[in-house]
């Protein structure tokens, strides 16, 4: 079998040894050991200072991700995978061991499935299906008000509920897939300033400091991600950047530990709300832990001081909240006590779009709806293949300016809704609280978070009427694999390898074959915006190749880009598996033989519904239709034609260059 894109990327020469002890990153035939990605594993995360006590040399990345919790391991890893050189510091220790975020939301469930990591945070967490409301007044005692199913059906959702695990095996999974690919974190190193540097080799120079020594350390990179929290280093040097919004009053308790209790709904989401003595927000943990968040009103704690509140006044303001159920700690693993502040940064980048934020640093708000390291996460997931693109030169500067455009609306909107939700918290209102939840549970879902049109966010021009919008996530579709009749997930089958996704949809493939062969044609030459495209991709990955780990091998990836690194191409059709064989496509698409699929299950859908039906409204008899889809998962651009001739590919081709132009370049 002739050898795949990815195969001649990823193919290492045996004489080839890593300079580090971490495991070998696999590279491009003919590629030096000078060029092997930056190592710098968590063992050896002191800097060493030569024996002259001057700096250390200036070290060279593409990017340097300032931060180590999961947004900054989010884009780290995403980079890593993509083989674009990074450098991680943190001004910790270790990973986070206890305590902080512990609830993934579907979205971020999905997320981590097409990256291929959700099945160790699958099998070990706690999933929650459910909340139950309580409430105790002066005059009637405490009792249960109502109870939700977290996910109500009308939420199209493969996993309606929300996934209770530590913030630390988030951390872990991420920092294990990159040490897998000979990337570590440089830790005890903090960020203190950046500085341009047009007249050296990189546009930016980081200046951190290591936390021990003190001793200096410059960065020369490309790009600059601050991911470091609330009191973001990186966002205190960026022009103009400052959190806008307010605090509230309440200050607020956080226990985890092992609970001994009699209180009913101890297993489900719980909200407990005494109008005398506060609010109690109740979640089940892994471990059989539980997490306790525990209201301290302000007129009930007694003239004490934020710093006067102590764990053990925390536990007893609980147990006089869940009066007359009993609650007792077997262990306590962790405590901490904050206060709510909702703000949004005023800017997420520089002038120039070589510094950005993410995470909190840009966006903080109440942690009780389980949104702040969701929110987090997709800020970079967002940002992580932008950033793949702008160093491989495939990028125009107006892909990057999406990055502030649709990621500091979704922080707006998180806490737009934050601010409801922590008021009903606040007041006790479990029906207020309730209503608030229905009416945006898709967007805390994560599925209802939502891009406006930009130059990656066209809207359509065709008659296709079904749930697919531009700027939005595809609801999940069940459909066979045609290679191996396997019922698969489309939305999830493909996996993130950083490229965008090129649904075709046909009734009848024969039908289509003058379009199919037209466009693809077309996408392997340099005749089109696309085939240029694939080509600089191509170049550039075989050049700077992603960086592969073990596990790798289960994924295939090569399945996945056989014939353009930049684009993965699919075909979905509702013919039957009999009336068609591989032998029949066109060259690109027989070659994407994984990526062909059969709208054959609509009983295994979620809403009993087709492919065709529920993404597009329906096809007609000999109408042809285009998907664009981001890598990042959200639907791009979308068009139908009436009839599959070559006249229609010629139209298609065009239109698809007029898209891709928009915000990508070709050599």
């Amino acid at each position: 079998m002739t050898a795949t894109i990815w195969d001649i990327m990823k193919r290492k020469p045996s004489s080839q040894r890593s300079l580090s002890s971490s495991p070998s990153p696999k590279m491009s035939p003919g590629l030096k050991t000078e060029s092997l990605r930056s190592v710098s594993t968590a063992a050896s995360s002191m800097e060493v200072v030569p024996a002259n006590g001057q700096p250390e040399r200036p070290s060279f990345s593409d990017v340097v991700v300032v931060g180590a919790g999961p947004a900054g391991l989010m884009l780290a890893d995403n980079l890593v995978r993509f083989g674009i050189k990074t450098e991680v510091v943190d001004n910790r220790p270790e990973m986070t061991s206890t305590g902080r975020a512990d609830g993934l939301q579907p979205k971020t469930v999905e997320t981590l499935r097409q990256m291929r990591l959700a099945e160790p945070l699958l099998r070990k967490g706690v999933k929650v299906y459910d909340i139950a409301f309580w409430r105790s007044t002066l005059k009637t005692k405490l009792q249960r008000t109502g109870r939700e199913i977290h996910y109500p059906p009308f939420v199209d959702l493969l996993d309606p509920y929300i996934l209770l695990v530590h913030q630390g095996m988030i951390e872990k999974l991420f920092i294990d897939d990159m040490a897998e690919r000979g990337v570590g974190i440089r830790r005890n190193t903090a960020f203190m300033d950046y500085h341009y540097t047009p007249e050296k080799t990189m546009p930016l120079e980081a200046v951190c400091k290591d936390n021990v020594g003190q001793t200096k350390k410059n960065f020369g990179t490309k790009y600059i991600v601050g991911c470091d929290g609330a009191h973001s280093m990186v966002r205190k040097c960026l022009p103009d950047s400052r959190p806008e919004g307010a605090s509230h009053d309440a200050i607020w308790g956080v226990l985890d530990g092992q609970i001994d209790t009699d209180f009913p709904d101890f297993w489900s989401k719980a909200v407990i709300s005494s109008e005398e003595r506060g609010s109690v927000l109740m979640i089940p943990r892994e471990r059989n832990l539980t997490r306790l968040y525990i209201e301290l009103k302000s007129d009930a704690r007694e003239g004490t001081t934020r710093e006067e509140l102590s764990q053990d006044f925390v536990m007893k303001r609980a147990q006089e909240i869940m009066s007359p159920f009993y609650l007792r700690w077997k262990s306590v693993e962790w405590f901490s006590r904050y206060q709510i502040g909702q703000r949004v940064a005023s800017r997420f980048t520089d002038d120039v779009d070589r510094v950005f934020i993410a995470g909190d640093a840009s966006h903080t708000h109440s942690p009780k709806a389980a949104q702040g390291m969701n929110t987090s996460m997709h800020d970079t997931w967002n940002l992580a293949w932008k950033l793949n693109f702008a160093v491989r030169g495939l990028a125009k500067p107006s892909l990057l300016a999406t990055y502030e455009q649709e990621r500091r609306k979704i922080a707006q909107d998180l806490i737009n809704f934050d601010y409801e939700h922590a008021n009903a918290f606040a007041n006790g209102d479990s029906k207020a609280l309730a209503e608030n939840f229905r009416k945006n549970v898709a967007f805390i879902s994560g599925f209802g978070t939502t891009y406006e049109y930009n130059v990656l966010n066209i809207p359509s021009k065709g008659l296709i009427h079904g749930s697919l919008t531009p700027g939005c996530l595809p609801p999940p579709a069940k459909v066979t694999r045609y290679m191996d009749a396997n019922p698969v997930d489309i939305q999830n089958d493909i996996p993130a390898l950083g490229q965008f996704r090129i649904y075709f949809f046909a009734h009848n493939v024969h039908d289509a074959k003058p379009f199919l062969d037209t466009v693809c044609a077309s996408h392997i030459s340099h005749s089109s915006t696309v085939g240029k495209i694939t080509s600089a991709g191509n170049a550039s990955y075989t050049i700077q190749p992603p960086l592969d780990a073990p596990h790798d091998g289960f994924v295939c990836p090569e399945r996945y880009t056989p014939v353009s690194t930049v684009f993965t191409y699919s075909l979905v059709t509702d013919m039957s598996r009999n009336d068609v064989e591989i032998a029949d496509l066109t060259q690109v698409l027989r070659d994407s033989r994984w990526t062909f699929y059969l709208d054959d299950v609509p009983e295994m859908d979620t809403r009993k519904q087709t492919c065709i039906d529920k993404w597009l409204g329906g096809l007609d008899t000999h109408e042809v239709a285009v998907v664009n889809v981001r890598p990042d998962g959200y639907v791009g651009a979308f068009r139908s034609w009436p009839v599959g001739t070559r006249e229609s590919g010629l139209s298609a081709i065009e239109w698809m260059d007029r898209y891709y132009e928009g915000f990508m370049k070709g050599h």
